[in-house]
């Protein structure tokens, strides 16, 4: 059984995840991590997603107001075990929802060219290639998608 919730960057299940995502990340990034973990301090983020399966928390992510109308998707991570079962289709929907019920219009995110399974997951779910946003800006190995919502206005 899947089980989502909403929290902040304080929960102790959150920060186990981030500590596998990382790891992850220096595997694939190598020289290049440093650069990148500049970007992902998670001591303030107020809109974290966990999902938990069976009880156990195997997936994460989360979103940051990067401009008036816009959020930045970060730290998003599903443990190798349970990949490829729509774990980040579920926890993407949500932050997508949060950010919406927040009233922001579209979230943006960065991901890198070594996450091939990312890219597929941010394509397949509506997010258009951007040009490279803030301190991606001219830096070979990132990707930045957006996706924008249709938000139902009632006249």
């Amino acid at each position: 059984m899947i089980t989502i919730i909403r929290t902040n960057s304080k929960n102790k299940d959150f920060l186990k995840l981030v500590k596998n995502l990382d790891t992850d990340l220096a595997m694939r990034d190598g020289e290049e991590h440093a650069f990148y973990s500049r970007f992902n301090k998670v001591d303030r983020i107020n809109h974290v997603i966990i999902a938990y399966v069976d009880g156990i928390a195997m997936g994460c992510g989360a979103i940051k107001k990067m401009a008036p109308k816009t959020m930045e998707i970060k730290r998003m991570y599903v443990m190798p075990n349970a990949r490829a079962k729509g774990l980040a289709t579920k926890i993407l929907s949500e932050l997508e929802e949060w950010a919406m019920e927040l009233v922001f219009e579209s979230c943006i995110l960065e991901t890198g060219k070594r996450q091939p399974e990312a890219i597929r997951l941010y394509k397949k779910n509506g997010y258009k290639s951007i040009a490279n946003y803030g301190p991606y800006i001219g830096v070979d190995n990132s990707l930045c998608f957006k996706k924008e919502f249709i938000i139902d206005s009632e006249d």
